[in-house]
């Protein structure tokens, strides 16, 4: 059984000092009542916002409890109604910003390069975006406050930390130089500071999660960066579990949470999924999120094995939002019924995705998805693939192709893993500059670099290979490729040259010259198992979602790949995903109808639901014997038919989300 709640949510309280009468509305049995009501079993409150004050009656800090809260008991009476009804209430608190800080203590802020505050979010003033260096006297004074905290609320009564805003940044204050100077560490060198920031910020964490575990040790623990990627790996070690904050509405779209859950799922950690009830970002007052959209968001979490929580602000008034609380209840009544298919879930893969963020130059700080892998992800969701997304540390032989998209810059050790993996007969697809040397040495692909493309955009020529159902002329690629020679390997498709680059005088037209007819470099190339495309055909696909792009790839991967876990005659907008119960030896399968638009200038969205009819399905299950397909959600068992090591079935109706176990 899972240790996490799948039916969470996160309430923000962040309420300024010029607001009166804060918590007023307040009425703990009706707090606990409506919560129950909407079927939500954990509720993140409030400590400690960023405006810098405290929602409960400290000890220590009396100054900075707010200066309107009605009922300083606030916190407390939050926790008692919940745990009455068996609902678990983790604590917030925040760590690097906090407005009062920022006016009362500059002397603890974080300080760029060129002495200036650092403003991660470039957000105009007034604001509360400063960021706190954490080597400055604000440490003890965080560790300071969560002691407080804790020992107020009683040790018992924490059912778990939730930090926020935990950030490496690259800190030139005078705190951070002394540091960095007594380590012997370059101080004017960036990627050297980068390095410390890193080094320094797992060691608050693990100082933190010691503190936390001594005062309160049934408490879980975890520290929001706003993204969980290679980059805070190490630390992971502090957190009892992983939250995913992901608002596609928020900034972080609806291509974030897809890729990021694919990598976190590998972590050895359990996770909840973090979207918001609010119509775009947090702190939206007095706006609904569609419903079509935030059950996609909430039965993908389902889908990629994680929790559910859903972001609330809390109004300063005290009082909860009916019609939020509606809506959120509504859909935790599903994930409710939805819960047993979905404890202790694996998923079933059969391609790993190398993670570009592991290749990030280390001179740069970039907690960004990269578009290449953005790309990778679109393609495969949409080819209905399944797939996870790794790094060098996971084990390679657990799949049957690897995918190196555009930008995985080779290093000795991850060229030795490839080989090994070829060697005992993986597959691999690579792209563009993944793992293949500048110096025209000798590539895993059977082609050697010689140089950028001359031109910006040139064409491929579809053939029997690649581009078997695509109209045998010239397609054009988008940005700019790598000519490459052979080295042993088999071209696969040609790149044709346009008349000229569109530079100095020569233009023609409104963008690029078309086709001279005359075959050039190579396009893609096999070679022992590894095929090689020489754009960045990812990133071609995540720019411009171009067709061809995609049945490329498609046609690359069959190439590797030609027992496919699973194939439907549905729409590429059908999101399909398979897990694994092994206490109860059953597959669950996802199946995800919803399609996102961009209504607005800001946003994409989703309004209506569009039901798909009568969609085939044909999943390899090798020799497994199969006793029954049912739809859970509808109670209908699926007629089934075996051809070989696949069955064969028909959903009658996909509404939304529909769940099938294969028993």
């Amino acid at each position: 059984m899972s240790t996490i709640s799948y039916r969470q949510v996160h309430l923000d309280f962040h309420t300024s000092e010029f607001i009166p009468s804060v918590g007023e509305a307040f009425s703990k049995e009706e707090f606990g009542e409506t919560l129950e009501r909407a079927n939500v079993n954990s509720i993140t409150c409030f400590g400690r916002c960023h405006h810098g004050w405290l929602y409960y009656p400290s000890k220590r800090f009396p100054e900075l409890i707010h200066p309107h809260l009605q009922n300083k008991n606030l916190l407390l009476e939050q926790i008692e109604t919940c745990h009455k009804r068996g609902i678990r209430v983790p604590i917030y608190t925040t760590a690097q910003w906090d407005g009062r800080i920022m006016r009362e203590h500059p002397e603890w802020l974080a300080l760029d390069e060129n002495g200036e505050y650092i403003d991660t979010q470039n957000v105009p003033a007034p604001h509360f975006y400063h960021t706190i260096c954490l080597n400055s006297g604000y440490r003890q004074f965080f560790k300071d406050q969560l002691v407080d905290m804790i020992e107020v609320v009683g040790p018992d009564n924490v059912d778990g930390i939730f930090i926020d805003i935990l950030f490496q940044v690259d800190c030139k204050c005078p705190n951070c130089v002394a540091k960095m100077m007594e380590l012997d560490i370059d101080t004017e060198d960036k990627g050297s500071r980068i390095r410390y920031a890193s080094q320094m910020l797992e060691g608050f964490k693990e100082e933190v999660t010691n503190l936390i575990k001594e005062l309160a040790p049934a408490a879980t623990v975890f520290y929001n960066s706003s993204h969980i990627g290679p980059a805070y790996k190490k630390s992971f070690k502090d957190y009892s579990h992983l939250e995913l904050e992901s608002l596609p509405s928020g900034g972080w779209g609806y291509d974030h949470f897809p890729a990021t859950s694919r990598y976190a799922r590998m972590l050895g950690k359990e996770m909840i999924g973090m979207t918001g009830k609010f119509h775009t970002y947090w702190g939206d007052f007095h706006s609904l999120k569609n419903k079509a959209a935030l059950e996609l968001e909430c039965f993908n979490m389902l889908a990629m094995g994680a929790g559910c929580s859903i972001g609330d602000q809390l109004h300063p008034s005290g009082k909860l939002s009916k019609g939020a609380y509606d809506l959120i209840g509504d859909i935790y009544r599903s994930v409710k019924e939805k819960e047993p298919y979905c404890f202790d879930a694996k998923a079933r893969t059969e391609i790993g995705v190398l993670n570009p963020e592991e290749f990030y130059p280390e001179d740069s700080y970039d907690l960004s998805i990269s578009p290449s892998l953005i790309g990778t992800v679109r393609m495969l969701q949409e080819l209905c693939y399944q797939f996870d997304i790794i790094d060098t540390e996971m084990d390679f032989s657990k799949y049957k192709v690897l995918i190196l998209p555009d930008c995985i810059y080779g290093n000795e050790k991850l060229e030795k893993l490839l080989v090994d993996y070829l060697e005992k007969g993986g597959k691999v697809l690579g792209s563009y500059e993944s793992c293949l040397k500048k110096d025209g040495s000798p590539s895993i692909y059977g082609v050697k670099f010689q140089k950028e493309s001359g031109f910006y955009r040139e064409y491929v020529m579809p053939n029997e290979k690649i581009g078997v159902h695509l109209p045998k002329e010239e397609f054009v690629m988008y940005l700019r490729g790598l000519d490459v020679e052979r080295d042993g390997a088999e071209v696969l498709m040609d790149k044709i040259e346009p008349y000229f680059d569109r530079s100095g005088d020569k233009f023609c037209s409104h963008q690029h010259a078309p086709s001279s007819g005359k075959v050039g470099a190579p396009e893609a190339t096999l070679y022992r198992g590894a095929l090689y495309f020489s754009h960045p055909i990812f990133r071609c696909y995540r720019k411009n979602a171009a067709a061809w792009c995609k049945a490329m790839v498609k046609d690359a991967l069959e190439l590797l790949l030609p027992d496919k876990m699973i194939t439907h005659d549905g729409p590429s907008t059908l999101q399909v995903t398979m897990n694994h119960q092994a206490k109860e030896d059953r597959d669950v399968l996802h199946l995800l109808h919803y399609i996102t638009e961009k209504r607005s200038e800001d946003i994409y969205t989703i309004e209506d639901v569009i039901p798909l009819m009568q969609t085939k399905f044909r999943i390899y299950v090798g020799d497994r014997m199969i006793k029954t397909v049912t739809n859970v959600i509808r109670g209908e068992e699926l007629v089934c038919t075996r051809d070989g090591e696949y069955i064969e079935f028909t959903v009658p109706v996909i509404n939304g989300h529909e769940m099938i176990t294969i028993q």
